[in-house]
């Protein structure tokens, strides 16, 4: 309802400062936070000349309307935001020979100069050095003690550097994310197009095999019964091949590679401020490969999200009787076994017939150990055979294992 009392001039741009913190899910007026600088304007009077009816005066008209310039370079789009700074600056100028408050515009606008547009590192120093140019002639034109000629560039230009980078780190980081964003719409492109591909190869043939079938049977129906009917015994073979090869293609298709997912770990991680360590994994069955990368994942998930870990660890071996997979962080610990994710963890380790143990003290990380024997497959690590029976939580096991859950 509120958005229909804000003018049209009110509006972000799409390009504005406020636009793109709205697109990274942050606070939209979360720069306005530097109008807390502004306290100066109200303090400067006491250094000289003290708080008169023209300073009163001169600020009851001057303060909104530097305010109102500020949410501009905020709002408007960043072609035309430099000029609300600019603006800035030339009500600092205009009255600096009456009101030395002013001086807090200038820097504002020499600030705003870099925030609200994407100018160039080189660029931007140029024009600072312009504008403080201009500013130290003016007041000593008008006269201003040289202890405030003299600080007032130099803060200009630090704050203004401080901001350039962190602008530039911004952009950056906003560069970072699209790339991320565009590699992920292109992988899945081309796994759907494999999949399309794949399927049409599996199904194109056999389909127009079936469909000869199903023909030949009708036509020999009223002449030949049983050869009719060999035929269509011949295209139920047939059709029932095809499903199996569909759900083994199916469970192809699900299947994670682990050097992927532990690609896919390392760049979630570390996006997050965590140092992951890690090794290339060593050759396994594909059945075990493919239950371990979803346990990764899901372990690695936990990780950014409720660790608030600094550094993990993947760790997987093969030996000759079974796969070892651990994943150790230096977070905070005291995991819950039926909390972060760890009930479909158990699901999957006893899918694959293997163990898992779940050290976590708290305060001293959470360390996750699995353990999945070599020729022992479950029908939901087979594809589509009788489950095999759980196997029993070995001593030191954690009770998460148990099917029944924990007494």
């Amino acid at each position: 309802m509120t958005r229909r009392y804000i003018p049209g001039w009110l509006t972000p741009a799409p390009d504005s400062v406020v636009a793109d913190n709205l697109k990274l899910g942050k606070w939209p007026w979360l720069d306005a936070v530097h109008l807390l600088w502004t306290v100066w304007v109200f303090i400067t009077p006491m250094f000289g000349g003290g708080y008169t009816l023209r300073w009163a005066l001169v600020t009851l008209w001057s303060y909104p309307l530097f305010v109102l310039l500020y949410f501009m370079t905020l709002l408007a789009s960043r072609r035309i935001a430099p000029l609300f700074a600019l603006a800035m600056i030339a009500l600092s100028f205009a009255l600096l020979p009456v009101y030395p408050s002013g001086i807090s515009y200038f820097i504002f606008g020499c600030v705003m100069l870099r925030t609200g547009c994407g100018r160039s590192t080189t660029r931007y120093l140029m024009e600072l050095a312009v504008l403080n140019a201009v500013f130290v002639a003016l007041t000593l034109w008008i006269g201003y003690p040289w202890q405030t000629i003299a600080w007032v560039p130099v803060l200009a230009v630090i704050i203004g550097l401080i901001v350039n980078v962190e602008r530039a780190s911004s952009e950056k980081d906003a560069a970072l994310r699209l790339s991320h964003e565009e590699v992920r719409r292109l992988a899945a492109t081309a796994e759907r197009e494999r999949i399309g591909r794949d399927l049409h190869d599996l199904l194109g043939h056999t389909l127009s095999l079936i469909t000869l079938k199903l023909e030949l049977s009708r036509k020999l129906f009223d002449r030949d019964g049983d050869a009719s009917r060999r035929e269509l015994e011949e295209a139920e073979q047939i059709a029932r091949d095809a499903l199996a090869q569909v759900r083994s293609a199916v469970t192809g298709f699900r299947a994670a590679d682990l050097a992927a997912e532990i690609a896919a770990a390392h760049l979630l991680l570390e996006s997050s401020r965590v140092h992951l360590r890690h090794a290339p994994p060593p050759a396994m069955p594909a059945w075990i490969e493919a239950g371990l990368s979803l346990v990764l994942r899901e372990a690695v998930t936990n990780i950014a999200r409720h660790a608030q870990a600094s550094e993990a660890m993947i760790a997987l071996r093969s030996e000759a009787d079974a796969v070892w997979l651990e994943i150790h962080d230096n977070g905070r610990g005291g995991v819950s076994l039926h909390g972060n994710g760890l009930a479909g963890m158990r699901e999957r380790v006893l899918a694959l017939g293997g163990t898992l143990q779940i050290d976590s003290p708290r305060g001293a990380g959470t360390r996750l150990k699995v353990r999945v024997p070599i020729g022992i497959a479950t029908g939901a690590a087979r594809g589509g055979e009788e489950p095999a029976a759980a196997p029993a939580v070995p001593a030191g096991a954690s009770p998460a294992l148990s099917p029944q859950g924990p007494a």
